[in-house]
């Protein structure tokens, strides 16, 4: 199965974990893809935590913009939008920082 590269980072902060995410398809919408990750992050971490939950702060959090999706160096902005993948391919979600004063 072709593999991708998840990451995450903070704007002006050292890059955070990675994982690599096998696929089984070329496309899959934004808020799958987000699913995914978050279930993989859960269940490589061995928290208690419940995915379903975890998943739902999380697409909530993307709706108000507390991060972005760069699929290749490209931003997906809708959750509804489908992400074309391949292997190699990176998914990098950058949480957003305010600026200071701002």
């Amino acid at each position: 199965m072709p593999l991708i590269t998840i990451a995450d980072e903070a704007t002006g902060a050292p890059s955070g974990p990675e994982w690599t995410m096998e696929i089984f398809e070329e496309e899959v919408r934004l808020d799958e893809l987000i699913r995914r990750r978050v279930f993989l992050e859960v269940a490589e971490s061995g928290a208690r935590v419940d995915p379903e939950k975890r998943t739902r702060a999380t697409l909530e959090a993307f709706g108000r913009n507390g991060f972005v999706v760069l699929v290749d160096d490209r931003q997906v902005t809708s959750l509804d939008d489908k992400v074309r993948l391949h292997a190699g391919s990176r998914v990098t979600f950058l949480k957003l920082v305010p600026l200071v004063g701002g």
